[in-house]
């Protein structure tokens, strides 16, 4: 039994959690939270009761004899828990984004050392649709990949806005913050190519207005009409729900969508936009990749794969039918090999490595969509 402990035990962690206890081979003996009734009720939801808690991880890692540590604190604070378990030497999990600015992206440059002992949550890479695609590629079915055009129409995105997400200096943005999944299953497909420079831009369309910073939705005159209000938004039974801040005050933070073009070494280029403002069966997240030979499209919220086949007036049709689990499936596959990782049996299939190259291009996408101008990248 791997002992394991958890700096950060928010709604993320309640999922790893789950997916890692699941596997049978994980106990969660210690968690470092400084919000103890927060952490206790997520430990609680998920059935842990005899652990230890502590107000801080330094304390903890020096007391506790661990197998490896879970890292799910407010995305600020990634890089600096990593650098901490990774002093220890201890295997970690750690969730995306790895980092928000470029100083802490070059301090984790600095262990590298420690990248296959460090699992990234990465979720998508590892989803049972995306192994079939990758199979797909690799047969050499649509040739060499000429063109991707991906998208995340992200219909549960109130928390952007209503929540503490709306704070870009904690969250480094909704680049860092979604497209981070989407650029790193894209970068796993590519199947290596280094991506060369972005140039991106975004928009705020909806989610604006002049309300008073800080206005919170139970004391707006407005609430009863407000099609964003809490009371409304549980009238729409549409599975989201709105935080207790006002979506069209000064202080709302986060575009409420964005585009990026990515160049890669090859030539070839990537173009992913990203939306928060539809909803319900609007949403959608997947993409096209497209070959002298062939075209593959898919979706992971329908679990739908196509392949047309361009030189034949044929088409594949693949369905998975565990798109409703989390993250597609891809989260029990994390935790899975988290485990393998701590077991010493393999290294991490979503490394600290593919963590900084997306970290990357996404800072660089937000940096050109300040400054209106390509940005070059390093990839590691």
């Amino acid at each position: 039994m791997k002992r394991v402990a958890i700096i950060g035990y928010g709604t993320r962690m309640r999922t790893v959690v789950k997916e890692l206890l699941r596997t049978g081979q994980v106990q969660i003996v210690a968690v470092a939270d400084p919000n103890e009734e927060g952490a206790r009720k997520s430990a609680q939801k998920n059935g842990v009761e005899d652990c230890r808690f502590y107000s801080n991880a330094e304390e903890m890692l020096e007391k506790e004899q661990l197998d490896g540590v879970c890292i799910g604190t407010r995305c600020s604070l990634h890089t600096k828990y990593a650098l901490l378990a990774a002093s220890k030497k201890i295997p970690m999990y750690l969730e995306k984004p790895v980092c928000t600015t470029y100083e802490d992206l070059e301090k984790l440059k600095g262990i590298l050392d420690w990248s296959e002992k460090t699992v990234v949550s990465f979720p998508l890479r590892l989803t049972p649709l995306v192994a079939h695609i990758k199979e797909i590629l690799d047969s050499g079915k649509i040739g060499e990949i000429a063109h991707v055009q991906a998208y995340n129409n992200v219909h549960y995105a109130r928390g952007y806005y209503h929540k503490w997400y709306r704070d870009e200096g904690e969250t480094g943005g909704l680049f860092l913050q979604k497209a981070t999944h989407d650029i790193d299953y894209i970068n796993y497909l590519l199947g290596g190519i280094k991506p060369t420079s972005v140039c991106a831009m975004k928009s705020k369309q909806v989610f604006k207005g002049n309300k008073p910073a800080g206005l919170k939705c139970r004391d707006c005159d407005e609430r009863e009409r407000c099609p964003e209000s809490p009371q409304n938004v549980q009238k729409l039974q549409d599975g989201t729900v709105p935080g207790e801040y006002c979506c069209f005050a000064v202080d709302t933070g986060n575009e409420d969508s964005g585009s990026m073009l990515v160049q890669y070494e090859n030539g070839m280029h990537v173009v992913y936009s990203q939306n928060f403002i539809v909803r319900a069966n609007a949403g959608g997240r997947g993409a096209r990749l497209i070959g002298y030979l062939g075209t593959l499209e898919f979706d992971f919220r329908t679990g739908v794969v196509t392949l047309h086949h361009h030189t034949e007036k044929v088409t594949e049709t693949y369905t998975f039918q565990d798109e409703k689990s989390t993250h597609f499936g891809g989260d029990a596959m994390l935790a899975q090999n988290f485990v393998r990782v701590m077991q010493g049996l393999e290294f991490s299939a979503s490394t600290l490595a593919h963590g900084i190259n997306s970290a990357e291009i996404c800072l660089g996408a937000r940096e050109s969509a300040q400054t209106h101008r390509f940005v070059s990248l390093s990839p590691v």
